[in-house]
């Protein structure tokens, strides 16, 4: 067993991980040689995907801002990944220090990075599952002690749908989630997405992504449209991740048309 409870053959380091790599374009430090060699070669095909992993980031806690000052007191964050500072509990707490949150990854690598750098300070769990199965992230104990599921929750799908393939059911899987979820709950959403890839880049870098942990699969606006079903999207609705709610200079031209990706922040039942 490791120092972290996991045993050696659940800690594999020898597979290429979509968080570890995720961490990679941030420029984290917290990722494996592996991991490194397969990043490089996904931005061999697609440069573009390190400012839209920038932009996704910079997106996150703006959206996580911006649902804990409409009140939101309770966050699921799913897809946790490795820990970048700042993280979802840091950014809100900085608003209200009493938020809960509830971080969800499969990795037990992110697990072990979770115990160490998010859980430590109280009012945060972490919850070992797969997106996949819905239902068990849900009913698992460390979401029962932090969630109540009568007050309004922030659902956070932030750049995890794209590992999931259609024959998996992601939006099954969404639906799942946000019919637990009461009203005024919020669920924040981003994608990465083809639409914008006019030289077809993406498909070189999803060749290297079957290499890893998980595929990668790039969805239209079009499609991707549904998983918002029985919500209001907030201004300015369902964009590039740069251009939702920025607190600082708009990217324009080429520096915009690097972002491959869609963001947005929808209310269960209306905003």
């Amino acid at each position: 067993m490791s120092d972290s409870g996991f045993s050696t053959d659940q800690i594999d380091t020898t597979i290429p991980h979509p968080a570890r790599m995720y961490d990679y374009y941030l420029g984290g430090m917290d990722n494996y040689e592996v991991d490194r060699e397969a990043a490089e070669r996904a931005l061999g095909h697609a440069p573009f995907l390190r400012p839209t992993a920038q932009g996704n980031r910079g997106f996150h806690h703006r959206a996580v801002r911006t649902v804990v000052q409409r009140g939101i007191r309770q966050i699921i964050d799913i897809g946790t990944g490795i820990p970048t500072s700042p993280n979802t509990h840091e950014v809100a707490r900085d608003i209200a220090p009493d938020t809960r949150v509830a971080y969800v990854d499969n990795d037990p690598i992110v697990a072990t990075y979770a115990g160490a750098k998010l859980t430590n300070s109280g009012n945060a769990g972490f919850v070992l599952a797969d997106l996949r199965e819905p239902e068990a992230i849900m009913d698992h104990a460390t979401s029962r002690q932090l969630i109540d599921f009568d007050q309004p929750v922030a659902l956070m799908l932030v750049a995890v749908l794209h590992f999931v393939r259609d024959d998996e059911g992601p939006l099954e899987i969404v639906r799942t989630l946000t019919d637990r979820l009461p009203k005024g709950s919020c669920l924040i959403f981003s994608h990465l997405t083809a639409d914008f890839d006019r030289e077809n880049a993406l498909q070189g870098a999803a060749e290297i992504y079957k290499n890893s942990t998980a595929q990668l699969i790039t969805r239209s606006r079009e499609e991707l449209m549904p998983y918002f079903d029985g919500f209001e999207l907030l201004e300015p609705g369902f964009v590039r991740p740069p251009l939702w709610r920025p607190d600082g200079p708009v990217p324009e031209g080429d520096a915009l048309l690097v972002h491959h990706g869609y963001a947005g922040v929808g209310v269960k039942g209306g905003a």
